[in-house]
């Protein structure tokens, strides 16, 4: 049994207002013939096929379109899991019609544990593999509230309804496993931070808060789970060196600040008790790039790349000391007539200067939510420590505004 493993997909994301349709159409081009090549039995995506809860037609378009791509192959099963970008309700619409394809979709926590533990059979009919394929799970799905609860309360409550729930649907799927022949293996998945995990600067990964608890401890994870198919963060990575609990990461850059890591798909290869996980790199569909110094530096660097003549996206940091007032100007000229594009324009010194000013200067467009927030305690003279608990009931209030479903009737 050969599993691959991908998530966090964002179809739809664009990079500073460019549209990346052609990256993502690359992309699910390049899996449908990676599946094949590689032999692949079982497709797990571990949520976040979309950007947004209300995607773009075109968006779900090349959703479709790879779907039906992927019945054409070699791969028997699919699990497709949703995100807390994606919409329950929108994932799950077709799922009756998929199920025929054995396409799998869990958009979110049912309400009978059962529907998560997915059994899948061999042509011969046989239990080859059991898949307990958990979705992103809302503070609705596994926390009652109660009248009184501190912060602390919610945060433990959450962490309790999450280890509840893995050990629930766990124990389904051991009892299906004592069942059948031979004791099939089994694969959960989960989208969530796992404590431990690391993220980049600008790599576009929401935490999710609830009370004070952002990361979730690995010890939730029964043991009897063979391997562990995560998503949520974007960089490829074992949670706590363990080489069977691993996040796939974004197979396509999701900021400049990871222009320079390497992107990967995870082949699982399940044989009796062995695991063999392999990382396959994702090529690069659209390369982008980060130039930093001053004028002159990133003028010569400018004429560099224009020499490769290569479809490159910019950003342009400079870090010069002077005062440069017309730097768009200056680099717009530069990169005239090439296959270069600039994005993003960083200009540190401007950007010290304004700093420097009063607040009249700063715009919305500048300041993340919190920001904004904890600039009203400021402003409201909040007593220091009242601020932490406000902090934290702001925070929960957003994740609830995010994990709505827009698509829900």
């Amino acid at each position: 049994m050969k599993i691959l493993h991908t998530s966090d997909w964002h179809i739809g994301r664009t990079l500073y207002g460019r549209k990346r349709y052609a990256e993502f159409a690359s992309f699910l081009t390049w899996l449908v013939r990676t599946i094949d090549e590689q032999s692949i039995d079982v497709l797990i995506v571990a949520g976040d096929i979309f950007d947004t809860s209300t995607p773009s037609n075109k968006a779900q378009q090349l959703y479709y379109q790879f779907l039906t791509e992927l019945s054409a192959t070699c791969c028997r099963h699919a699990i497709i899991v949703g995100g807390n970008h994606d919409s329950p309700s929108l994932l799950e619409a077709p799922k009756e019609l998929l199920r025929v394809l054995q396409v799998h979709v869990i958009g979110s926590a049912p309400e009978q544990l059962k529907e998560e533990v997915i059994m899948l059979l061999s042509p011969e009919n046989k239990c080859e593999l059991i898949v307990c394929a958990v979705p992103y799970l809302r503070d609705r799905d596994i926390r009652s509230a109660r009248a009184g609860e501190s912060i602390e309360d919610k945060s433990h409550n959450l962490l309790t309804g999450i280890a509840d729930h893995y050990r629930n649907v766990t124990e389904i799927a051991r009892q299906l496993q004592a069942d059948a022949v031979d004791a099939p293996p089994i694969v959960a998945t989960g989208h969530l931070f796992a404590a431990g995990g690391k993220k980049v600067e600008g790599d576009g990964v929401r935490d999710l808060y609830v009370g004070s608890l952002v990361h979730v401890d690995t010890e939730i994870f029964p043991k009897c789970i063979d391997y562990l198919a995560l998503g949520h963060l974007h960089s490829c990575q074992m949670v706590g060196g363990n080489a069977t609990r691993r996040y796939s990461g974004s197979p396509l850059p999701m900021s400049f600040g990871e222009s320079k890591k390497e992107k990967y798909v995870l082949t699982v290869s399940l044989n009796g008790g062995d695991i063999d996980v392999t990382p396959l790199p994702v090529p690069s569909f659209q390369h982008i790039q980060t130039i930093r110094g001053e004028l002159p530096a990133l003028l010569a660097e400018i004429d560099s790349l224009k020499i490769v003549d290569q479809s490159i996206w910019l950003e342009i940091i400079y870090e010069g000391d002077e005062i440069i007032t017309n730097l768009q100007s200056a680099f717009n000229e530069a990169v005239a007539g090439s296959a270069l594009e600039i994005l993003r324009i960083v200009n540190h010194r401007l950007v010290d200067r304004i700093m420097q000013q009063t607040a009249p200067q700063e715009t919305l467009e500048t300041m993340t939510e919190e920001a904004v927030f904890q600039r009203c305690l400021e402003v409201q003279q909040v007593p220091e420590n009242q601020c932490a608990e406000l902090l934290d009931l702001f925070r929960e209030t957003i994740q609830a505004i995010h994990d709505e479903d827009l698509q829900a009737e």
